[in-house]
């Protein structure tokens, strides 16, 4: 059989283990000597939503080029379940290699002949070398690491330094991982030609780069924010937002003399009542957030229409996941951007901000309480599954110390007693802000706050036009924040095109690598990632720019597609929707997919005569 040839630094492995088995730490393990060697790499969990037993996968892309969207093409299959060899077996590429755990031999009914496959009967040899079942289990997972180390070259050096370095207060567990991957290390050199011609060489594409989470990074963007206050009932995929700001809190939040903490975190008995201590926090003054997802949000959805009609400064965290109802707790999508952008019932229109990555969950967390204290409204960090819990390589985070909090238009003592009289919601300065006081400053500063109609006094009332000229002016204040969310990014080509791809979050990867595609195709083709809400005239401009607007997302029902046909003027024949909402991280596969009949039908009618 013809085997895959010569892929230096640019492959895909998919390591296929049960869940609740400790495969995390090896993987994770693998991962990192990656990151070390200077390789840029991108780590995806595929898990299901159980503590343990179930089939998991952890994909592992290496691209040389940078590329860190999913790969549904996998080169090399670490097959460890028994479970799912069936399916392992059967998505592993044409020319490629499955490693398997041979002690027991597989069906002759899974074979394939184009591929090659590797036994090393890990569960004997761990069974030889470890005394106890849980550590037979653990290192198991080692040794299939140490049998990759020398299939794919990986520098030993390395992988033995992060094991040092994790377990270096216990020698007995540098020891067994040392057995362990000595164990995979040396079978895989004594039975086959190692390394294999898909393989790793050092690079330095990493020295100004960081491993995490977007929900890790997130948390830490709402500790240098200056949030002290955090309230949420724990759901996938976002309990480990809060898990982080916990961590941060602990180290940064703890006053050094008295050793008193500085914050505040309150699980709550559902989202509703989250919802409804950080608004309580939010109107006391404090910098106060939730992180959920869809579900939370659509049970928070009352409490945030009085956020946004009393006008209380207050952050939602959305990390996304599949829905309608539970849907697939465990699986990615993009499917919560009408939810928030109008969420609550009656009119309601929120600031909404889309990072694609960690690093961007970090600069957008900060910007998420600007914006909510200047605008004095709900702001959500639309987030998703991938961002959150997969593993990004990014460049370092960046930090200005000169950084104030923009705590808009908040009165001090001095200048409450200033004014002859105070109203919360009379727009003074002509741009839809009103002042406000936080309760116990002066008594001059207090007033009722109220999710009932009020006019701009702040008093009660069922008067028709007090109660538009309230509504009103939140409707303008909250449009004018347009120009201060985080711009759109643009990439055009020189002398500009007819087609302009547009997409939101964690779909820009899939969608870059699906340009250069195009670019190098001779389709000429500009692209822009929406990045905050309300869209603003960079977005509208880039709508008119283009006959065509293939519209990326990872939602059944076009849902940014909708957003920009309802908040924008660009005609709705102009926009085509372009979908994957399967739950997976959006791949190059996907986007190419959608877009190249569009494109090339565009380009057979340019050349005909």
């Amino acid at each position: 059989m013809a085997h895959i040839r010569d892929r230096l630094n640019d492959f895909a492995i998919r390591i296929g283990t049960v869940n609740g088995t400790g495969s995390a730490s090896a993987n994770s393990l693998l991962l990192q000597a990656l990151f070390r060697m200077g390789l840029p790499v991108s780590g995806k969990n595929v898990f299901p939503s159980n503590i343990q037993g179930l089939p998991t996968w952890y994909e592992i892309r290496v691209n040389k080029d940078g590329h860190t969207a999913r790969s549904p093409a996998f080169q090399l299959m670490v097959a460890m379940n028994p479970q799912s060899y069936a399916r392992d077996v059967s998505e592993v590429a044409s020319g490629g290699w499955v490693l398997y755990d041979s002690t027991k031999e597989l069906d002759d009914k899974l074979l394939r002949d184009d591929v090659a496959f590797l036994g090393i009967p890990l569960a004997r040899m761990c069974a030889e070398r470890f005394e106890r079942a849980r550590e037979r289990t653990l290192m198991k997972n080692i040794g299939y690491v140490g049998a990759l180390v020398a299939l794919l070259d990986i520098e030993m050096d390395v992988v033995q330094g992060l094991i040092e370095e994790k377990f270096s207060a216990k020698k007995n567990l540098i020891d067994s991982n040392f057995t362990a991957i000595g164990m995979g290390y040396d079978w895989a050199k004594e039975q086959w030609e190692c390394p294999l011609p898909m393989r790793v060489k050092r690079m330095d594409a990493t020295k100004d780069s960081v491993i995490v989470t977007g929900n890790a990074a997130t948390a830490l963007g709402c500790v240098y924010a200056g949030a002290t206050v955090g309230a949420w009932y724990p759901i996938t995929p976002a309990t480990s937002v809060m898990d982080a700001f916990k961590e941060w809190c602990q180290r940064f939040r703890v006053d050094p003399e008295t050793g008193k903490n500085r914050y505040c975190i309150l699980q709550a008995e559902d989202e509703l009542a989250a919802a409804g201590m950080v608004i309580g926090a939010g109107w006391a003054g404090a910098r106060a957030f939730t992180p959920t997802s869809g579900p939370g949000i659509s049970l928070m959805s009352e409490f945030i229409g009085l956020a946004y009609y009393a006008e209380v400064p207050s952050v939602f965290i959305d990390v996304q996941r599949t829905g309608p109802s539970t849907g697939m707790p465990t699986r990615t999508q993009q499917g919560d951007l009408m939810l928030v952008a109008y969420a609550s019932h009656g009119d309601t229109k929120h600031i909404v901000v889309f990072p694609s990555d960690p690093r961007e969950c970090f600069e957008f967390a900060v910007a998420a309480f600007d914006l909510a204290e200047r605008f004095q409204t709900p702001v959500f960090l639309l987030s998703d599954l991938d961002i959150g819990m997969n593993d990004w390589i990014v460049p370092r985070f960046e930090w200005d110390d000169s950084y104030r909090p923009d705590r808009g238009k908040v009165l001090s003592a001095e200048e409450i007693e200033k004014v002859e009289s105070f109203y919360r919601y009379l727009d003074v300065d002509g741009d839809g802000i009103p002042y406000r006081t936080l309760p116990g400053v002066h008594p001059k500063g207090a007033y009722f706050t109220r999710g009932s109609g009020h006019d701009k006094h702040g008093k009660y009332t069922e008067d028709s036009e007090a109660y538009v000229e309230v509504v009103d002016r939140i409707a303008r204040k909250v449009q004018s924040a347009a120009e201060h969310v985080p711009q759109p990014e643009i990439h055009t080509v020189q002398g500009g095109a007819h087609h302009g791809i547009v997409s939101i979050g964690g779909a820009h990867w899939a969608v870059m690598e699906a340009r250069d595609t195009l670019i190098d195709d001779g389709v000429r083709v500009d692209y822009m990632r929406v990045r905050g809400f309300p869209f603003g005239e960079a977005v509208k401009a880039f709508l008119d720019a283009h006959d065509v607007i293939l519209v990326v997302e990872q939602n059944r029902d076009g849902q940014l597609r909708t957003l920009l046909n309802i908040e924008t003027e660009c005609p709705k024949s102009k926009l085509v929707s372009v979908r994957y909402y399967g739950g997976q991280p959006l791949s190059k596969e996907h986007v190419l997919d959608g877009i190249r009949p569009h494109v090339e039908s565009a380009a057979v009618e340019a050349a005909a005569p």
